[in-house]
């Protein structure tokens, strides 16, 4: 299927993992279009112009069936009433690239810029899996061009905005920005992460053997090219029409975002003789779909709380079929949205979906306005933890300041704490995070240790929190399939699922309804049953609540049970503090019947049994045997990545001398600037975060680095102070070390005027040579190095 991955990303890197290591090992085995070229690495500081052999032309747009006709007129009488063809493709919504060919090998990547000349990007789009580095086949010509559209795919794009707005990020506003981005970025090994993609629809040159695009088409399609299997020729504007009708729906489904419908004349000797306009060619037109647009009834707005406490607010809608699918929900990014919007509750609101993933609000239907509603007013306290929120001068988010005891907040450092690459501990998944620090299991890291101790307490604990939903004044929600499964019996919760997937579409009371009918058909304690959803739709009616679509309120649905017990607003009041039914009803201290009880733990997420408690504790004991690396990795210092954590682990060898290290000494250190200082002069400059070391220390943590000794080989190198950069032939950057230091040698990370030599390698930095040149540091090949310690 299009776009249809055969391996996970996971399966690749681990591929391209082993196959590293074997050209490593044989580099005679190392081919130009190996995948391994395709990692990146490159920084470019500023991206060259260049000018296009060949101008990159605007089209003209047009959105009506008449304009095109009137387009077909003017082609026919251009060309004297004679035959012709159109080549009807997709018009693709990505970043036009220009790829030059020399000898079967890619030489230039150029943007499109303002059409005569573009950017220089070839180190990144060189990181493009399905970008041919090097072109076989048949008559193939000594020098080349191919045209295309750069593009992110939509499940790339949704994964990195969830990754931003798990962090608290801006949301990236859509596909072809985010591809657009991606292309200009300074780090080509970044570049290679966000697996971009290309559909190529143009072959240019001197001599190419071809009088026809559907010719040339074909041949870059059999050299390898990744060409969109949606064009089509046509004979007439009606065949054009139908192509452009077969496609208004069925665009949607591909990879990425369309749109529109590029015509273009076939037969390149037509072309010329139709020629141009001022600005665009008069054999070529683009039909452009209108951005598709619908009337909706606004709900509510709830608010959502990323892991770097940024605030972003989110309108609930009635469910309404827009561009292929039924959207329920729209992204309002930031308080200055909701104003400029004027948005009251229950307003009719036009959502649109063009080129974007995510649905926006563009307006508001006055005219359909509720004489009675109310402004939406901004939340002023984090829904989560109820700390007043702040937003800093020229920002455009709200964020909540608790970073130590704000749920998502402390997620988000739990969760790089347990990572694989960190602590490891695989048996602390996010669900289960969630569920400890919601309960008041889990704060800080230091925390999970204590769980040792605790494990009695666990059982029986709500593990998944996914069922519920946080409304902007704190009232929790639980989903509507969970609430019927509670409620109903005899019905299975698979029953309900599918029922409500089927009919997704509906308003809340016709689905309850509708549901209601339903229970008939399965005759499943029809008058039991269908009594329980009319409890539900009255308790709904009668209480002024917020809605949320899909979600009912957890205290309209605990009333149902627990109404002759307690008063209604005593269960909607614990609704508000407490995040799932569990601690609500611990808060209630009802005394409930058994029967009772198993029906409310229907309404219930799973619960922590000895197994999964069982399992949690190997993998904290497991995770005490951690290098010291892992664990300062594993502390969340800002901007000390991976690598960052094992360079300063190695050079000062314990948590307490890198506490201890001064601005100078850490400035020493290749790799480090001042904005890495500044970071980890911050981090130990707060009591918490010591007392936090302090304790994992006594739970039996590694905050010492493992002491390898040095073998000596001699003390050739005694005294002298050494410097390595550059890619080495016989060492790794680790090798280089130890070598120099068993010869008696001592390695210094960084340029400066106490270094005896620096050993250059291949590709040695610019600014680091020419700072070694102007301190007359002399540079030694690697080949002279090796010499040196023969004789």
């Amino acid at each position: 299927m299009e776009d249809q991955a055969v391996i996970s990303d996971f399966e690749f890197d681990k591929l391209l993992e082993e196959l590293v290591q074997l050209e490593t090992e044989f580099p005679d085995l190392l081919q130009p279009d190996s995948p391994s070229q395709r990692v990146g690495g490159t920084i470019t500081k500023e991206f060259e112009t260049v000018v296009h052999a060949y101008k990159m032309l605007s089209l003209g747009n047009t959105y009506s069936k008449e304009e095109l006709i009137a387009f077909d007129e003017r082609v026919q009488k251009g060309l004297g009433g004679n035959p012709y063809e159109y080549f009807c493709e997709m018009k693709f919504d990505g970043v036009a690239i220009s790829l030059v060919y020399e000898n079967g090998k890619l030489v230039r990547a150029v943007t499109r810029g303002d059409g005569t000349r573009g950017d220089d990007v070839t180190a990144n789009v060189r990181t493009i899996r399905n970008i041919p580095l090097y072109v076989k086949g048949d008559k193939i010509p000594e020098r080349f061009e191919v045209r295309g559209e750069i593009f992110l795919p939509h499940r790339e794009f949704e994964k990195i905005n969830a990754e931003r707005n798990e962090n608290g990020e801006a949301l990236m506003a859509n596909p072809r920005n985010a591809a657009s981005g991606t292309l200009k970025m300074q780090d080509s090994s970044v570049v290679a992460k966000r697996r971009l993609n290309c559909y190529f629809y143009q072959l240019l040159g001197e001599d190419i053997g071809v009088n026809a695009h559907d010719e040339a088409i074909s041949l870059i399609e059999s050299w390898g090219f990744n060409v969109s299997p949606t064009y089509r020729k046509t004979n007439t504007i009606e065949d054009v029409l139908t192509y452009i009708e077969d496609w208004r729906e069925k665009r949607f489904t591909l990879p990425l975002d369309t749109d529109g419908v590029v015509l273009k004349i076939n037969d390149y000797e037509q072309r010329e003789e139709l020629g141009f306009t001022a600005k665009n060619p008069r054999w070529a037109i683009a039909y452009k779909y209108k951005a598709e647009s619908s009337e909706t009834e606004l709900l509510s707005v709830t608010y959502q709380v990323g892991r770097t406490g940024a605030i972003t607010p989110v309108a609930n809608l009635a469910p309404v079929s827009l561009a292929g699918t039924t959207v329920k929900r729209a992204s309002l990014h930031n308080a200055n949205e909701i104003e400029r919007l004027g948005l009251h509750t229950g307003d009719v609101v036009f959502v649109e979906k063009g080129g974007e993933i995510i649905p926006k609000i563009t307006g508001v239907s006055l005219e359909q306005r509720k004489p009675d509603s109310k402004p939406i007013e901004y939340i002023s306290e984090c829904p989560e933890c109820g700390t007043p929120l702040e937003r800093k001068e020229g920002e455009a988010k709200h964020f909540c300041p608790n970073a130590s005891n704000c749920p998502p907040q402390v997620l988000g450092r739990i969760e790089h704490f347990v990572h694989k690459r960190a602590m490891d501990i695989d048996s602390l998944g996010t669900e289960r995070i969630r569920a400890l620090i919601d309960q008041g299991f889990i704060q800080n890291p230091a925390d999970i240790y204590d769980l040792e101790s605790k494990q009695s307490d666990l059982l029986g604990l709500e593990m998944s929190q996914d069922q519920y939903e946080l409304e902007g004044t704190g009232l929790l929600f639980v989903k509507l399939e969970k609430a019927l499964f509670a409620l109903t019996e005899q019905i299975s919760f698979k029953q309900i699922s599918d029922w409500l997937a089927a009919n997704t579409e509906l308003p809340l009371f016709e689905k309850l309804k509708a549901f209601q009918e339903q229970i008939r058909k399965w005759k499943k304690k029809v008058p039991a049953n269908t009594g329980m959803v009319d409890y539900l739709i009255g308790n709904l009616k009668s209480h002024d609540l917020p809605k949320l679509e899909d979600y009912v309120p957890v205290a309209v649905v605990l009333e149902i049970f627990l109404g002759r017990r307690i008063q209604f607003e005593a269960i909607l009041e614990a609704s508000k503090r407490h995040g799932t039914v569990h601690r609500i009803l611990l808060d209630l201290d009802l005394e409930l019947s058994q029967e009772l009880r198993e029906r409310i733990k229907k309404l219930k997420a799973n619960t922590f049994q000895e197994g999964v408690i069982s399992n949690m504790m190997e993998g904290i004991a497991a995770s005490k045997k951690q290098p010291f690396e892992k664990v300062l990795f594993a502390l969340g210092v800002r901007n000390i990545g991976e690598n960052t954590a094992a360079l300063l682990a190695q050079h000062f060898g314990s948590i307490d001398k890198l506490n201890e290290a001064s601005t100078e000494e850490l400035l020493e250190i290749n790799g480090v600037g001042e904005t890495l200082v500044q970071s980890i002069h911050e981090f130990f400059s707060r009591q918490e975060n010591l007392d936090i070391i302090s304790r994992l220390k006594k739970s039996g943590l590694q905050f010492d680095a493992e002491q390898i000794e040095t073998v000596s080989l001699g003390n050739a190198l005694e005294g002298k102070k050494i410097l390595a950069s550059g890619k080495l032939n016989q060492f790794k950057r680790d090798e280089i070390v130890d070598f120099i230091k068993s010869h008696g040698g001592q390695y210094v990370s960084s340029v400066s005027k106490k270094l005896d030599f620096i050993i250059e390698g291949e590709d040695m930095g610019p600014s680091k040579k020419e700072k070694a040149q102007k301190l007359g540091i002399p540079l030694i090949s690697e080949e002279d190095f090796l010499k040196m310690l023969e004789e």
